[in-house]
């Protein structure tokens, strides 16, 4: 990218008045020589700035084009040549003007002002001289660096610091349920990183350390999520016949229970209470066990075998109450989960649907 921003000579009065002020001038030299004197006088002055004239705040007026071009090259480049630091925490990113093929054009500033200086016709520049009237010019240099090279610095940058979100993951586990904790990922905003990069190349004036900037990626879901969705959480060990109730992933009461017979076990997996319900119906399913009762509906006494609480979480599989408390410690049930009365109680008044539930 070429940047050039010229200045404008602003140039007092009107050139009739300069003229009529030059006259008793221009009348002295033309006694000393005639129009001759007049031009050798200009071409004396033909390789020197006109006063008045900058470039990036350097004053080179009065200077030849020789001295211009060595003081610019002295005090103007040290300004550009310093390397642009990214900064990332710990790490530091570092693009110097070589690696970026930075040019800064001094000779063509030099060149500007000089023909800035040279403007207008010969009377009018020799009253300029004699009078010591600045030019008034400020110029800008014109600086050039390799885009390709800067994209791919910021590429590079890219690449070492990108990292991708982690979301949080449960592990399931009979007695110690755990999460694996979520991570933000970064991202590089390469844009911005382009456009800061390009700023301080072509102006040297703005810090050449700077923060990387950074898009932050949002894991989904976050632990802190997680920790919500598992606040409660059962796990029901099948060869132990033991339920475990876990609040905030800490074990916080053990219950015995009975779960399915041979042939009829308890699925295993990982589920959610889907449904709970008080004093409920048994709704018998079609099934050679069931015999007669198959496809009945057995409402809450002596008849229905589902006691106080329904915890449905399987395809018709739930966890209940019962009265043959001597079941419990055993593989007794149809596939269901049997409770005692008050521990399914307890158990029901504690946890709310949507409830995780691991089976072994």
């Amino acid at each position: 990218m070429d940047v050039l921003v010229e200045g404008r000579a602003r140039r007092r009065g009107s050139w009739g008045r300069r003229f009529l002020i030059a006259i008793p001038v221009l009348v002295l030299l033309a006694l000393a020589g005639g129009a001759a004197g007049v031009y050798a006088y200009d071409q004396s002055q033909s390789d020197r700035i006109a006063t008045g004239v900058s470039v990036e705040g350097i004053d080179i007026g009065g200077l030849t084009t020789a001295e211009a071009n060595a003081l610019l090259t002295r005090r103007l480049l040290p300004r550009y040549s310093r390397q642009l630091v990214v900064v990332h925490g710990s790490e530091r990113f570092r693009l110097s003007p070589q690696s970026a093929r930075l040019r800064v054009d001094v000779a063509g500033a030099v060149t500007a002002a000089h023909a800035a200086s040279r403007q207008g016709n010969v009377l009018d520049r020799v009253y300029r001289y004699l009078r010591g009237q600045p030019l008034e010019l400020h110029l800008s240099v014109r600086v050039r660096y390799a885009r390709a090279n800067v994209r791919a610095f910021v590429r590079r940058v890219s690449r070492a610091v990108a990292r991708e979100p982690r979301p949080a993951r449960f592990v399931a586990s009979l007695v110690a349920p755990r999460i694996i904790w979520s991570r933000t990922g970064v991202r590089v905003r390469k844009q911005l990183l382009t456009a800061a990069l390009t700023r301080r190349l072509l102006d040297p004036t703005p810090a050449r350390r700077f923060q990387l900037p950074l898009l932050t990626l949002v894991p989904k879901p976050t632990t802190q999520a997680l920790r919500h969705q598992y606040h409660y959480y059962i796990s029901v060990s099948r060869g132990e016949r033991r339920l475990r109730l876990f609040e905030g992933l800490r074990l916080v009461k053990t219950y015995l229970i009975a779960v399915g017979r041979a042939g009829l076990e308890t699925p295993a997996g990982e589920y959610r209470i889907n449904d709970k319900q008080i004093n409920p119906s048994w709704h018998v399913p079609n099934s050679a066990w069931a015999g007669s009762l198959a496809g009945q509906v057995i409402p809450p006494g002596p008849d229905d075998p589902i006691k106080a609480r329904w915890l449905g979480f399987y395809n018709g599989s739930g966890i209940h109450g019962t009265d043959a408390i001597y079941s419990l410690g055993t593989a007794a049930s149809h596939g269901c989960i049997r409770m005692s009365i008050p521990d399914v109680i307890e158990l029901f008044d504690i946890v709310p649907l949507g409830t995780p539930l691991f089976v072994s």
